[in-house]
């Protein structure tokens, strides 16, 4: 336990010794500012005879994931590709612990980011419900369906660091398919009618959809969690065929 807390100050110190974090945070923070401030001014100026706290925070988390959708590549593209880049990679997982626990704390030190990030947009709600207050479980819902978005989106940007030893091309390697995977199920008309529950089942917008308007299915609790899993079981599996290979 000692070394994996210790490996675990190693990767936030690295983090937050780093700027990146520093400009992701800022960049962040300005745009979910900007969605805050535009769509509550929609919806007040709009939003006659509807609930709007219902809708609002709705539009509000819709727009943060798409802000997350490219801030979490900034965070994982250095994982594992900068162990590869400066050689480090084998020097770590000689650490006595087991590689599972490498890879836990890489992920749990991007996911303590990731919370710090989602911790700073509370004072929004906080600012609204003081002004005027409304039911916290579906804000409640919101949140952790944006968490575990941002879970699974780390874990496979990890998954991809493992490949290569390019910062940029792991960056570009994971924001892509996750912007695929949200839009997947977005022109559903186009999909033949054996291919959409497919589309459906794997699309993030889907599953993430119900969290948004205050729904938690643990349905899409598990669709989450399964993500998760399986993208740090391939983790696992890429740096135990490395170590077989014996390659740098």
């Amino acid at each position: 336990m000692r070394s994996f807390v210790a490996l675990l100050r190693k990767e936030l110190r690295s983090y937050f010794g780093s700027p990146l974090v520093y400009l992701v945070a800022a960049a962040f923070l300005a745009y979910s500012g900007y969605y805050f401030h535009s769509d509550l001014s929609y919806f007040v100026t709009f939003g006659f005879g509807v609930n709007i706290m219902e809708n609002f925070w709705q539009l509000l988390f819709m727009d943060l994931r798409l802000v997350f959708i490219f801030a979490i590549p900034l965070l994982t593209m250095r994982l594992l590709a900068e162990e590869r880049r400066l050689g480090t990679l084998e020097l770590l997982l000689t650490y006595p612990l087991r590689d599972g626990a490498v890879v836990a704390a890489k992920l749990l030190a991007c996911l303590v980011v990731i919370a710090m990030l989602l911790g700073a947009t509370l004072v929004y709600p906080a600012w609204v419900y003081h002004l005027e207050p409304f039911p916290l479980e579906p804000l409640f819902a919101c949140y952790l369906g944006m968490f575990l978005l941002a879970a699974a989106c780390a874990s496979y940007g990890l998954f991809v660091s493992s490949f290569t030893d390019s910062q940029a091309l792991a960056g570009f390697m994971t924001a892509m398919p996750l912007m695929l995977l949200w839009l997947l199920s977005w022109n559903e008309a186009a999909s033949a009618g054996p291919t959409l529950p497919l589309v459906r089942g794997i699309s993030l917008f889907n599953h993430f959809q119900p969290f948004a308007v205050g729904i938690i299915d643990l349905r899409d609790v598990y669709y989450f969690l399964f993500a998760i899993g399986a993208f740090v079981w391939g983790t696992l599996r890429v740096l135990e065929a490395r170590q077989w290979r014996g390659r740098r």
